[in-house]
């Protein structure tokens, strides 16, 4: 599994892990019943503490992104029912975002133009 860390980021290194994770969901990388490497492999392979990505899939684990069990290890659940959630968090990043967005100048057709282009990518 390939991933794309930055080292020096503020982002925390188990959020990012989580991040590629989700991104790699939304991409068809994984697909729902896929399993996830072992703890102890990712970190291997990534270079970091397998604290570091046992905290990033619990963190996948609480947001209904994957479920683990002892003998299958982290398997991808793509959770139907987390939609209403997500919803809820989105709006509320949007409202921050969108009001940045207005404050630097930028109209709803540029926003809704980028978020278009990124949304189809």
């Amino acid at each position: 599994m390939i991933m794309r860390l930055d080292f020096a980021s503020s982002v925390p290194i188990y959020q990012q892990i989580r991040d590629e994770i989700v991104q790699a969901i939304a991409d068809e990388r994984f697909l729902d019943g896929d399993r996830l490497p072992t703890i102890r492999a990712l970190a291997g392979e990534i270079g970091v503490n397998t604290m570091t990505v046992n905290k990033a899939y619990q963190l996948l684990k609480q947001e209904g992104y994957i479920i683990t069990d002892r003998r299958n290890g982290a398997v991808v659940q793509c959770a139907s029912g987390k939609k209403k959630a997500l919803e809820k968090k989105m709006k509320k990043e949007l409202e921050l975002l969108i009001a940045e967005a207005k404050i630097a100048g930028i109209s709803q057709e540029e926003f809704l133009a980028l978020c278009n282009s990124i949304y189809e990518k």
